[in-house]
């Protein structure tokens, strides 16, 4: 289940013999302001749309998979000498201390052993990760009170990797970007074959859009939200519009362009080969033609089912095409299984 600031999406998956089967799929809105920077500002309002969400799909008590990012949580690729999985583990919190800027004590913290480091042997690559306490707790009441047992917790761009590889495989070396752009948030993501490379979180998404068309044609939020989506109001010039989300758009690009120019920046001789866009502002055509434009790389838009086995008499095939960039976390969240890596 993937709670974002503006809707909730949930994904049900079936494993047999390796293939993926999708079992059952749904989503539901949230109130401005339940969600805010990640943060549960209104947990009422978010369990009332989770128990709702599970009511519409007759799902009852079960297990869940969901997952956080934003401000709260710290992801750093860090290198130490080689040493075995169990010495880390008894190592972590004064290993990690010197890289999380929070009181360790306030903190969850976990890892992943990468290998060795491509340049010193004797050093091995890990991804850290760190969460705040408060913050876990906030999202671990609000399963509890809607009746879900929630087993993992996982980080965003981890489940935005992990639908990309099911849905279309790591060619080794090949450098991919893997953006998805959420209501209030960005998240980037760059891989090297199936090695995190570079992993950010921008604070710009959807609702800056929203925001100046708004501003500027003096409608409500809703009124927003629809002509964004390409609906048309009888007082408002559809070329005023376009022309607003455009330039909207074009500052959005702008910023996921700074993120992928600091990594060149840092990266030496590589470069990013293509990128992959997933989040329901994939779907807008002034999105994908400002990012084309800025990037000057192959774009293309992410379709996290098109790697799963799927009934076309349970799900209709022209929906899912419609709703599928927004449902790349879910995908991915509905892979892990508990005690994985």
């Amino acid at each position: 289940m993937d709670i974002g600031s503006s809707s909730i999406k949930l994904v049900a998956l079936r494993e047999t013999k390796g293939v993926y089967h999708l079992a059952n799929i749904g989503v539901a809105p949230l109130p401005p302001e339940a969600i805010v920077d990640n943060s549960v500002m209104d947990a009422m309002a978010v369990v009332g749309a989770l128990t709702t969400l599970l009511d519409s799909l007759k799902l009852k008590a079960c297990d869940a998979v969901t997952s956080v990012s934003g401000h709260s949580v710290i992801i750093r690729k860090i290198q130490l000498p080689l040493m075995s999985e169990d010495e880390l583990e008894s190592q972590l919190i004064f290993e990690a201390e010197q890289y999380i800027p929070f009181d360790i004590s306030e903190v969850n913290i976990d890892f992943q052993i990468l290998g060795p480091n491509a340049k010193d042997p004797s050093q091995m690559d890990v991804v850290l990760v760190a969460a705040k306490k408060d913050f876990v707790a906030d999202y671990q009441a609000l399963f509890q009170d809607a009746g879900l047992n929630l087993k993992v917790l996982d980080i965003d761009c981890f489940a935005i990797e992990n639908a990309y590889e099911v849905n279309y495989g790591y060619v080794e070396n090949e450098i991919v970007a893997l953006v998805d752009i959420g209501a209030s948030s960005t998240k980037i993501n760059i891989m090297r074959g199936q090695e995190l490379m570079f992993t950010r979180d921008v604070q710009v998404g959807g609702n800056t859009i929203n925001e100046e068309l708004q501003k500027r044609l003096g409608v409500s939020g809703d009124q927003a939200e629809f002509l964004k989506l390409g609906g048309t109001l009888d007082d408002i010039d559809g070329d005023v519009v376009s022309q607003v989300i455009s330039e909207a758009a074009n500052g959005l690009a702008q910023d996921i362009q700074r993120s992928l120019d600091f990594f060149s920046a840092t990266a030496g001789e590589e470069k990013v080969a293509k990128a992959c866009l997933s989040g329901g502002l994939a779907r807008l055509l002034e999105v994908r033609q400002s990012l084309e434009s800025r990037l000057r790389i192959p774009l293309e838009v992410a379709d996290p089912f098109q790697g799963l086995a799927i009934d076309e008499k349970q799900f209709d095939p022209e929906y899912l095409s419609t709703v599928a960039p927004m449902f790349s976390v879910a995908v991915g969240l509905a892979t892990r299984r508990v005690g994985d890596k």
